[in-house]
């Protein structure tokens, strides 16, 4: 056929001269796309394929252990390498590997008879194979189960030998440490190459017959993100080292959980956290009762108030809130009422009913006392103080007990602390409350007369708000604290609060009938490295497997597990030089800064 034929698709004719047009020749010789994708050379040998300037070689899973864990071929997946992966999947009828099982257990069944006739030694592995097949065979009969024939294929790619070689013995390292196996496809590289490109060809035809159950370990979508387009950065995905990037404003509520064991790095991540918040407008507020994050408020240009039975800050907690234009001054002094007597319940060690209607009735007539009605504009009022309190229910019939429990907190050392008025200003992006000097008898009245101050401060100016509460366990140890943390966590966002819930004493926090209901209420929830004496109701809690479990127990400093929502992966926080200059925690680190900052000072 001739040259022009083969252009036009001509049946051929009597040869003839005729003149070839440069456009015909430049079709002749348009390039397909298979002639662009295909490779400069095509070598094969009995080991691997050469490709152009890249090297093939594929392998096939020739043994499997008797069980097999769930995600087992996800350290495969996830590993940053190039390589291709095929899993072939063929159904086999149940009704021939039924057949195929009765002459299998008649085998084994005859060996075990023949041993017990000559009176040898039971062999464990005779038996365990005799009731995994009559396990299977029962569940294949009763069709819980299905028998296939699985193929699964890898073909690595490499520059050189050397990498090749590399990059086999570390996934043959990983997958035999399963107890899984690995056979390269000898005199078969082409067919294999083949069975791993997505046209689902199998032409390598080497199988294992699985059932259903460990067929589904092997199912590759393990490993998924876990972010969203805005926000900030929690950490790393440990999966697959994708990023953890989350605007926890952009969810259905703003409250987040932190549980960690001392020492695991909740603090670091939680400063973290705050550190990059308030690089998006974000106000950020902390009730912290280590006296851990001075320096960072320093180092930010924030303000650090130490509160204390000595310190010159002071919160009057008879202070009412000036009322919104969704609210009126009565609705304020009533709730302001309630708080008021869940404080003194606090710091009278509780209230009979007869006490409580004492109290309710003294605080409504100091308030009078003051010219403050339901009316009043709240202002332009000043406000009682603890002494004027205490001198109304000293005039009422029934209070003396009351009275005379009420008078450390007016008189001696305790009143400095509760009886003077409010000289605090709220007004930078970044506030932190230190508990730390407070008596450990009066940190639970320090933190809810702090976080009472806080949720009026936040009821008068609407802004994007965090509130961080660290060691929250010890305003679980009272109802009334347990129950005003919750009303936060349920309120907050009305108000454009997020609320940050932090504790080590798990325990403590989830024996409280308050704890379970604010986790629920949180979009976000962070586990770090537990202790094992809390480990279990963790796992309840959180409704985790046991490799979380294990993972938990076993994770490293700034390592656990993300959740949002009924998503999860396990995580690792990271921080960059500046960042960990500013938040960290660790003694050493915080002597050699002043250390340098002191030398700094004294050179300059």
């Amino acid at each position: 056929m001739s040259f022009l034929n083969k252009i036009f698709g001509k049946k051929e004719e009597a040869p003839q001269i005729t003149s070839i047009l440069p456009q015909e020749i430049y079709e002749a010789g348009v390039l397909e796309l298979k002639d662009i994708i295909a490779p400069s050379a095509l070598k094969i040998t009995p080991k691997e394929i050469n490709l152009g300037e890249k090297i093939a070689r594929t392998f096939f899973v020739i043994s499997y252990p008797r069980y097999l864990s769930d995600s087992w071929f996800a350290p495969i997946i996830n590993l940053d390498k190039v390589f291709n992966i095929s899993i072939f999947i063929h159904p086999v009828e149940t009704a021939k590997v039924l057949r195929q099982f009765q002459k299998k257990v008649a085998e084994v069944q005859s060996q075990i008879n023949v041993r017990e006739e000559k009176g040898l030694v039971r062999d464990p592995m005779l038996d365990t194979a005799y009731r995994d097949l009559e396990s299977l065979r029962d569940n294949l009969m009763q069709a819980q189960e299905k028998i296939f024939d699985v193929g699964v294929y890898i073909t690595l790619y490499g520059d050189s030998d050397g990498e090749l070689d590399k990059i086999e013995s570390e996934i043959k390292s990983i997958l035999e440490a399963k107890l899984v196996y690995l056979k390269p496809a000898l005199f078969q590289q082409e067919q294999g190459y083949k069975s791993v490109l997505p046209i689902a060809t199998d032409e390598l035809s080497v199988h294992s017959k699985l059932n259903s159950s460990p067929l589904s370990s092997i199912f590759p979508f393990v490993s998924f993100d876990l972010t969203s387009d805005k926000g900030i950065l929690y950490g790393i995905n440990r999966h697959n080292s994708s990023l953890v990037l989350f605007d926890r404003f952009l969810l259905e509520n703003y409250n987040s959980v932190t549980f960690a064991k001392a020492g695991a790095g909740k603090s670091y991540a939680t400063k973290l956290e705050i550190l990059r918040t308030l690089m998006f407008d974000t106000e950020v507020i902390v009730i912290d009762p280590e006296k851990e994050y001075e320096y960072m408020a320093e180092a930010t240009g924030g303000k650090y108030f130490n509160i204390s039975l000595n310190s010159e800050h002071h919160i009057n907690p008879f202070d009412l809130p000036v009322a919104r234009e969704d609210e009126s001054s009565a609705d304020v002094l009533r709730s302001n009422i309630i708080n008021l007597v869940g404080l003194f319940r606090i710091m009278l060690g509780g209230l009979s009913q007869e006490e409580d209607a004492i109290i309710d009735r003294a605080i409504t007539e100091t308030y009078a006392l003051k010219d403050i009605s339901p009316e009043s504009d709240f202002a332009n009022v000043e406000p009682p103080l603890m002494s004027d309190f205490e001198l109304v229910l000293a005039g009422m019939e029934g209070a003396e007990s009351l009275v005379q429990r009420l008078s450390k907190y007016t008189k001696g050392t305790w009143s400095g602390f509760i009886n003077r008025p409010t000289n605090v200003d709220i007004n930078k992006k970044f506030i932190v409350f230190s508990l730390r000097d407070m008596e450990d008898e009066l940190k639970p009245v320090a933190m809810y007369i702090v976080t009472h101050y806080i949720w009026n401060a936040i009821r008068k100016n609407l802004k994007k708000r965090l509130l961080v509460i660290d060691e929250a366990w010890w305003m679980m140890k009272s109802e009334d604290t347990a129950s005003f943390l919750l009303g936060l966590a349920k309120r907050g966002r009305k108000y454009y609060l997020g609320l940050a819930t932090i504790t080590q004493d798990v325990d403590d926090f989830l024996k409280s009938p308050y704890g379970l209901p604010i986790i629920t209420n949180s979009s976000i929830q962070i586990l770090l490295k537990q202790s094992p004496s809390s480990i279990d109701n963790i796992q309840r809690t959180f409704n985790l497997t046991d490799e979380e479990k294990y993972l938990l127990l076993e994770s490293d400093i700034g390592e656990g597990i993300f959740f949002v929502g009924l998503k999860h992966v396990a995580i690792k926080i990271i921080a960059s030089y500046t960042e960990d200059q500013i938040i960290t925690t660790n003694p050493s680190q915080i002597l050699e800064i002043k250390k340098a900052k002191q030398e700094l000072a004294s050179n300059g």
